[in-house]
């Protein structure tokens, strides 16, 4: 069932959206995902920011997951367990997934980042066609569109250019609960599932491989990575649902 939240929810998800945002703008101030820095080091900062600002880690504990975000490099795609070992290499493409409950009100974003100056044309064209395919998505989150016309916008831009969504994973409803209903594909023809209405909150993040997209989970039992060892980039943002316009919660 999808739940419509009042505007006392709503209130209280875009304070925590708020926050998440200014976290994401905290990494890139102080030039966190560096060379030479471990991906402990950045969940230890980012679980730092949250509870010195009065929230808990969304993710840390859920189902189990022992970090507050999941940090995946290269071919891995979501779910990447941070470790004090692992540190980030010139080359890297790093994605930084987080949520935040604030008060109970949670908030979920990811952002992809290159290690280095200029990334060769291959990665710059995945970490910008899932970026892209966030914003053409979004902007069918309207009431009285289908939930699927949010799919099949994403699937478009992964289409024209040229590289292969993941099937097996998706958005979400958000914004009680981490995760929520409705599921939400980022493939499929326009027209159909759900109307959605003014009220839904979602977590709208494609997430495109370089390669055949498809993938395999990590004996560690939680890092999702690509098959063929393909580059992945994700994009990631809280949304809520308006009567003519999309509001993108987790953006400054």
């Amino acid at each position: 069932m999808i739940h419509v939240k009042n505007e006392e929810e709503i209130n209280g998800i875009r304070k925590s959206c708020e926050l998440l945002a200014e976290l994401f703008l905290r990494i890139s101030e102080e030039e966190l995902i560096s060379e030479g820095v471990s991906t402990k080091e950045v969940d230890l900062f980012i679980e730092s920011f949250i509870r010195e600002r009065g929230g808990r880690p969304a993710f840390l504990g859920y189902r189990g997951y022992p970090a507050s975000a999941c940090i995946s490099i290269n071919d891995e795609v979501v779910h990447g367990i941070p470790t004090s070992k692992r540190k980030f290499k010139k080359g890297d493409l790093v994605k930084i997934d987080t949520g935040i409950n604030l008060n109970g009100f949670i908030s979920d974003a990811a952002r992809s980042y290159y290690i280095g100056e200029n990334p060769p044309e291959h990665v710059k064209k995945l970490m910008e066609s899932v970026k892209v395919a966030f914003y053409e998505g979004a902007q069918k989150a309207v009431a009285g569109n289908k939930l699927s016309d949010i799919s099949n916008a994403i699937w478009n831009i992964a289409r024209k250019y040229g590289v292969s969504v993941i099937k097996e994973l998706g958005g979400h409803g958000v914004g009680l609960r981490l995760h929520e209903d409705p599921f939400v594909p980022n493939y499929g023809p326009p027209g159909r599932g759900p109307v959605l209405k003014a009220g839904m909150v979602l977590a709208i993040e494609p997430m495109f491989a370089g390669g055949a997209g498809r993938v395999y989970t990590k004996k560690d039992g939680w890092t999702i990575a690509t098959l063929d060892g393909s580059l992945t980039a994700h994009y990631e943002n809280t949304i809520l649902v308006g009567e003519k316009e999309v509001e993108i919660l987790t953006e400054l």
